[in-house]
């Protein structure tokens, strides 16, 4: 007999041998499996055997896979544990034995998965920190936006309230006003007390007409219509009364959004009541200054008013004008007036007014070095006697020597005085400052050569001192030469009104030698004397204001200006305007280019940072900004800009139609004759033809050709060349062509007097002369269209002329004078009606005519005066 086990097998019998019976080929078990979070599965597995055949080398195991999870592919097994019989289980469960490997793999696969869950709880955790900040944020923002909407809510309620009771009290004084004498109804007794009840709910509040109105007035509707139905109050910030409705009684507070519409509509309120308040305030009446142009934008910025308002003002008077656009000073008069502004008309040019200041207090002076010009003749000693003067410089003498960089330097002497000479000796320079109007000379050397004498052109020089009105004194050079005769050259200057002080004169003299450098001390002397007795002072504490010796453009350095100073301090980052040109000083430099931070009166230093070089003898200033600088250059570039478009000519015809228009009562000439006797000749002739209202100014007489000195001369003052048998050399002739300078030549001396008589004769006014022509009586006034007032006259005596004068007299007195604009006989223009006719008469620009009134026609003649 044999036994079976729980698995079904069959065992072995008593006899230790086996039965021949079929098993099973497949067993089948149980396994555990683990998952994470301490998770377990009970999975059941299945072993296939093969079977063994005899002789034959044992097959691999086939490891049992789970039907539930992932197969996993087992590693084989040694050939040694294949046949080993797996250990059966007490209880009836087969539990497959795991190997080494297996138990590995299982350890990493259970520890990747619990590091994957890891990973998955922290981005859990860090997603949903991050929402809760995201959430955080978006509820701080939603109770911001709600604060803010809330306080905008307040502030409207609070508007609207403010704007509801000023409506009230403003109805509330025009009904006491509109019923003064309304008795007040008379006050009832107090009703006797009975019990208390209870109070039924109040009915809501009745609108004032006032309240009425301001709604009708605002187009809120058509009618105001009272309803028994009581009105609820939403808190939508405005607190308007709505529709007790079913869908308003459970509509909920927070879902209430306002339309598009109702914004539109607060909008428009606001805009009106602000409308309404500039409307009520005062009109503040202010004086605009007006130039000759100015833009809309300014025009409005100036008037304090909207730049629409002023193009809507100018669109009314037909002009379409945008806010950039530039428009005249009359019609900008115009807009103002309508604006109710008062109008202050000023030039173009006013925008210099300020750039120079006014003259200083004496109090605030004090002394200066004098400035120096040394001017004479070629080869008398100008330039040794500048050399010998620079020697003196006790600063130069210890450094051995000058370097001269600019075109001016001070010489410090050893006293502590101080003396600015000018390194222009000749005349070209010295006429050309003058020109622009700058005095920048105090003193003139004239240096003379004991030699020579006076030559012609130390008479220029002469002339050119006295046109300045500038002090001489005359250095008489090369003493130390034999054959030298100052006395010569005392006496030659008697004769150009020049008395030296030896001669019993005011003219300080000195002899000197610049060879030898004899008496250089006494013309030093002679110099502190003369700027004493001038009393040269400036203010140092205030802007610096000069003149510009010269400038030139450096390749390294930009546009370099030799500046002298004449009031003021000049200091490095000052702004300077000098001629059309401007600039922030960047850097000075004095005459030995030492780096100085400031320079006083009197002292030349060559400043940097100018936009451009300046001319010879332009002024210059420090303004207070860059705006003000570039107002100024921009006003200076322009009026350049025209003069070389439309050139001056110096002629002598547009000189008389100036002196016509009373512009000069002088003629300015530059006299150049052949001989001596000539030139005094025609100087006596111009003598006599002068008077007390006009006269002929002689710059410059002398002997000899026409020069470049003679037509700069004559540019400075504006003048005109005359030659008497003398020509003008080829330098003076394209001199004179450039700067428009006419050049007259003659040989006659009558037809010299003649046009000089003739050009006097035009400051003469014109003698005016009255002839009476008739008189008109006026019988009937016609307005005519397009043409206006027309008067219905007769002659009653007299002629009347298309070209004549006429005046308008009612009861003997004159109420106008002026043309007529027409002359009519029935319905022709005619030239002439005589008296006894009938005609129609036109005033031009004159309307107010009245039947009765007498029309005089006169003639008025101009007769020229003569000397």
């Amino acid at each position: 007999m044999s036994e079976t086990n729980n698995t079904g097998d069959k065992t072995q019998g008593a006899e230790g041998r086996k039965t021949l019976s079929l098993k099973r080929g497949v067993e089948t078990g149980q396994v555990r499996q683990s998952f994470s979070h301490g998770r377990t599965k009970a999975v059941v597995v299945e072993k296939k055997r093969k079977r063994i055949v005899p002789g034959e080398a044992p097959a691999k195991t086939v490891e049992p896979q789970p039907r539930v999870s992932e197969p996993k592919v087992a590693k084989p097994a040694p050939r040694g544990e294949a046949s080993r019989p797996a250990p059966k289980p007490s209880g009836g469960m087969v539990l497959p034995t795991l190997t080494e490997q297996e138990r590995e793999a299982r350890a990493k696969a259970l520890q990747s998965a619990r590091s994957a869950e890891e990973e998955a709880r922290r981005r859990a955790a860090e997603e949903a920190k991050r929402r809760a900040a995201e959430e955080e944020r978006q509820r701080r923002e939603r109770e911001e936006a709600e604060a803010r909407r809330r306080d905008e809510e307040t502030r409207r309620a609070a508007e609207e309230e403010s704007k509801r009771k000023a409506a009230e009290d403003a109805d509330r004084r025009t009904e006491q006003a509109a019923q003064p004498s309304t008795p007040e109804p008379a006050q009832e007794a107090p009703a006797p007390a009975a019990k208390p009840v209870a109070r039924a709910p109040l009915p809501p509040r009745a609108r004032t007409a006032a309240e009425e109105e301001e709604e009708l007035r605002r187009g809120r509707g058509k009618a105001v219509v009272k309803s028994a139905t009581p009105a609820v109050r939403k808190a939508d910030g405005k607190g308007r009364p709505r529709k007790l409705t079913l869908a308003n009684a459970f509509e909920s507070d927070d879902e209430r959004v306002r339309s598009l519409a109702s914004f539109r509509r607060q909008r428009e309120r606001e805009r009106r009541a602000h409308r309404e308040l500039l409307e009520s305030r005062q009109k503040i009446t202010r004086e605009v200054v007006l130039p000759d142009a100015i833009t809309v934008q300014e025009l409005a910025n100036r008037m304090a008013e909207r730049g629409a308002d002023v193009v809507k003002e100018l669109m009314k008077l037909g002009i379409m004008a945008t806010i950039n656009q530039t428009i005249d000073a009359d019609t900008a008069e115009v807009v103002i007036g309508q604006f109710g502004h008062a109008v202050k008309r000023v030039s173009e040019a006013d925008v210099e007014i300020g750039f120079k200041s006014p003259d200083d207090k004496a109090e605030d002076t004090k002394p200066r070095p004098p400035i120096v010009t040394v001017m004479g003749h070629v080869d008398h000693g100008k330039t040794s006697l500048l050399d010998a003067l620079r020697s003196t410089d006790v600063v130069s003498g210890e450094a051995g020597g000058i370097t001269q960089h600019i075109g001016a330097y001070q010489v410090r002497l050893e006293s502590g005085d101080r003396i600015t000479f000018i390194d222009t000796p000749g005349h070209a320079a010295f006429t050309a400052m003058r020109a622009r109007g700058a005095k920048v000379t105090d003193i003139v050397v004239l240096v003379v050569a004991a030699d020579d004498g006076v030559m012609p052109q130390t008479i220029e020089a002469i002339s050119h001192a006295k046109a300045a009105n500038v002090p001489i004194i005359v250095a008489i050079n090369k003493i130390d030469k034999p054959g030298a005769d100052p006395n010569r050259v005392r006496t030659e200057l008697l004769s150009h009104e020049i008395v030296v002080e030896s001669m019993g004169g005011d003219t300080l003299e000195v002899e000197v030698s610049a060879l030898k450098r004899m008496n250089l001390d006494k013309l030093i002397d002679a110099i502190i004397l003369q700027s004493e007795v001038l009393e040269l002072k400036a203010n140092p504490d205030r802007d610096a204001e000069g003149v510009v010796i010269e400038a030139q453009l450096d390749k390294g350095r930009g546009a370099v200006g030799t500046m002298l100073v004449q009031r003021g301090t000049l200091r490095v980052g000052d702004i300077v305007v000098a001629g059309a040109h401007w600039g922030k000083v960047r850097a000075m430099e004095n005459e030995r280019g030492e780096r100085v931070d400031e320079a006083g009166p009197s002292v030349p230093v060559a400043i940097l940072g100018l936009s451009g070089a300046p001319d010879a003898g332009d002024e210059f200033a420090v303004v207070e900004n860059e705006s003000r600088a570039r107002e100024i250059v921009d006003y200076r570039q322009r009026k350049l800009r025209e003069t070389q478009a439309a050139p001056v000519i110096r002629s002598l015809d547009q000189m008389m139609s100036q002196l016509k228009e009373g512009e000069r009562k002088e003629v300015p000439i530059v006299l150049k004759a052949d001989v001596q006797g000539s030139v005094e000749a025609i100087q006596g002739a111009l003598e006599k033809m002068s008077t007390d209202e006009v006269a002929v100014r002689v710059l410059h007489g002398g002997v000899g050709g026409i020069t470049e000195s003679d037509v700069t001369l004559a540019e400075a003052s504006n003048a005109v060349v005359i030659g008497f048998n003398v020509r003008a050399n080829k330098q003076a002739r394209d001199l004179a062509e450039r700067n428009k300078t006419e050049i007259r030549y003659y040989s006659v001396i009558y037809d010299l007097v003649d046009d000089l008589k003739a050009a006097l004769e035009g400051l003469l006014e014109p003698e005016l002369r009255e002839t009476f022509l008739g008189n008109a009586e006026i019988l009937e006034v016609f307005n005519i269209t397009k043409v206006g007032k027309v008067a219905g006259c007769r002659m009653t005596e007299g002629v009347a002329r298309r070209d004549a004068k006429v005046r308008l007299i009612r009861d003997n007195v004159v109420i106008h004078e002026g043309t007529l604009s027409t002359l009519k006989r029935f319905k022709d223009e005619v030239k002439e009606v005589h008296a006894g006719q009938e005609c129609g008469m036109a005033f031009q620009n004159y309307q107010d005519i009245q039947p009765g009134d007498v029309i005089e026609i006169f003639d008025v003649q101009k007769i020229k005066r003569t000397l």
